[in-house]
């Protein structure tokens, strides 16, 4: 008899075939864009909720976007953290300064200084505006975009710069990946090239605050391509379960390397309204507006404080350049969605800001800029004494058996001398 298979599948009478969809970004390189698609509320129309009201009442925020300055660079509405000139300035200062100090790391891979850089242009505000909103000892799970993060806490730009050449003055000796960093008197995680780790790790501490009676939260950050990660979900379960103290961001930039945010789910929802499936509470910010961002993160984290639980912030951004130094964008995106990007420039948007308000200067702007790229210069200058990839001048060839163990066992202790003793014989003239 007839099993009824026609082809390579089996006939069901008149029902039509099944199809998969696979998601297409809307311009592939040379198309023209238009982002009418975008609905792109005005700036202060939503609505600010108690800090510690019930989740269920951000969800609409999760499809809405945040948003304070307007389109005549005002601060607007609810959401308004109406910051005093002073401390605008100094978040614009972080912000330029991030930016020059990716400018002068990517030539420096270019230049073989080092082997790899990943640089934050056009998110800036997701990590700077978030580090002023936070507690100097909160917690930062970063992922390798967050570099605005160290900056903005005062970590010196030559021990980052040591830690990108992998030079003898790495306090990670040469451990990590460059970008890859670590510095916990800055209270920032050990960032991790496995992607969407730090979410559970994030968790996991806060509950561990909670569990100690202390006051300092969690705070960590993914891109929207991670979210697609079981790390990502099991946090989110652990977090509403147990009502951590921690606030968990997404960085929509639209894209991961070169698949773009269709492919974590982008077409079906907002990355935000994930919180509404763990009954959490959810934000959707405007990633470009660092007022936008500072408001959105002091919320979630005084919510946290004050027991009300766990927050998942969206960021919706854009990321301007290349994933890394290894990535051409122009390969797979249309090279004027960049010019395009609806949400503007988040260094030019806090600057014409200040400008509004009577604060700040283009003459003033541009002099800081000359000033942070020479700041930038005179750390880099001084790290390459230390050391740049390739040239030899790093750690100790024993120490890299080091700092696993407290003791370090005696086959280990073996292999070191052995391994050691052949490099003497292979290199007679090589000094520690």
């Amino acid at each position: 008899m007839a099993d009824g298979r026609t082809g390579a599948g089996i006939s069901r009478g008149n029902l039509p075939p099944l199809e998969l969809h696979v998601p297409e970004p809307r311009y592939r390189p040379g198309d023209a864009v238009d982002y009418s698609y975008l609905a792109i509320p005005e700036a202060g129309k939503q609505p600010r909720p108690d800090e510690t009201c019930p989740a269920a009442e951000t969800f609409p925020l999760c499809d809405d976007l945040i948003r304070v300055l307007d389109e005549d660079h005002r601060a607007v509405g609810p959401w308004n953290p109406r910051l005093d000139a002073e401390t605008l300035r100094r978040m614009l200062r972080a912000m330029a300064l991030t930016r020059a100090f990716d400018d002068r790391m990517y030539r420096a891979q270019r230049q073989g200084k080092t082997s790899f850089y990943m640089k934050c242009t056009g998110e800036e505000a997701t990590s700077v505006a978030s580090a002023f909103a936070l507690a100097s000892d909160d917690m930062v799970f970063p992922s390798y975009r967050q570099q605005g993060i160290l900056i903005a806490r005062g970590y010196p730009l030559v021990e980052m710069v040591n830690q990108i050449y992998s030079n003898r003055a790495d306090v990670l000796k040469g451990r990590q990946l460059p970008i890859m960093y670590s510095a916990r008197d800055y209270g920032f995680f050990s960032i991790s090239g496995n992607l969407a780790t730090q979410y559970p790790q994030a968790v996991g501490w806060a509950m561990a605050s909670a569990i100690k009676g202390d006051t300092r939260i969690a705070t960590s950050y993914i891109g929207e391509g991670s979210s697609a990660e079981g790390d990502f979900h099991s946090a989110l379960m652990f977090a509403a379960v147990y009502n951590a103290p921690v606030v968990l961001n997404i960085v929509n930039n639209q894209w991961a390397i070169s698949s773009f945010s269709g492919f974590a789910g982008a077409e079906r929802s907002t990355f935000a309204a994930r919180a509404i499936g763990y009954g959490i509470a959810g934000l959707r910010v405007d990633g470009n507006d660092a007022l936008a961002v500072y408001a959105a993160m002091r919320w979630a984290a005084n919510r946290a404080r004050a027991n009300g639980g766990p927050t998942l912030i969206e960021h919706f951004t854009y990321r301007a350049e290349g994933h890394s130094t290894s990535d051409d964008p122009s390969a797979y995106r249309s090279a004027r969605e960049r010019e395009e990007w609806p949400l503007g420039d988040p260094v030019m948007r806090l600057k014409r800001h200040l400008v509004a308000l009577g604060e700040w200067s283009v003459e003033q702007h541009e002099a800081m800029d000359r000033e942070l790229v020479e700041e930038v210069k005179t750390a880099t200058k001084e790290a390459e004494k230390n050391g740049i990839l390739g040239h030899g001048m790093h750690h100790p060839f024993h120490t890299m058996f080091e700092d696993v163990f407290e003791e370090l066992p005696w086959h280990l202790q073996e292999q070191a001398e052995q391994a050691i003793r052949e490099r003497r014989v292979k290199w007679p003239d090589w000094k520690e």
